[in-house]
């Protein structure tokens, strides 16, 4: 299961990613030439950027990518370190949770409008929430539960 959801998350992100690119490729040629720019391009390229930070954050979560507070953190007591270590992530886990499950209100308000541009659901562009709080809740879950097994030895 963890390697189906880290190349699901994996191929996402890059499917994106070249989406985004391939848009803002089109824009900057059309500027230099004589094509009109398609007005479509702008709204594709924000959405492909949206949903390729969506899919990167639960990877940069499962490979612990995010900035972290170093300096301070090593300066603190080996026990509440230890505290720290245990309670950051389910915090964090309760956040993106309570992000997962508000999102589904976006996305089913969303169903009844359409972008400007390209006419698409709205729905599939307030997914990308869903999408990131699930991933970076996915990860945290596996983290939480590592967490406690070490803590069981």
């Amino acid at each position: 299961m963890r390697k189906l959801v880290g190349r699901i998350l994996k191929i996402g992100t890059l499917l994106t990613t070249w989406g985004l690119i391939g848009t803002v490729l089109i824009q900057i040629i059309c500027r230099f030439t004589p094509i009109p720019t398609p007005s479509w391009t702008e709204e594709a390229s924000r959405i492909c950027f949206i949903y390729a930070i969506s899919f990167a954050a639960g990877l940069a979560m499962k490979n612990d990518f995010f900035v972290h507070l170093d300096m301070f953190y090593e300066r603190m007591p080996a026990r509440l370190q230890k505290l720290l270590a245990k309670t950051i992530p389910m915090i964090t886990f309760l956040l993106f949770a309570v992000m997962g499950i508000y999102s589904i209100e976006f996305i089913l308000l969303g169903l009844t409008e359409r972008s400007p541009s390209m006419g698409l659901n709205m729905g599939l562009a307030f997914l990308s929430m869903f999408v990131m709080s699930v991933s970076i809740g996915y990860y945290l879950g596996l983290r939480i539960i590592r967490n406690f097994k070490r803590q069981g030895r």
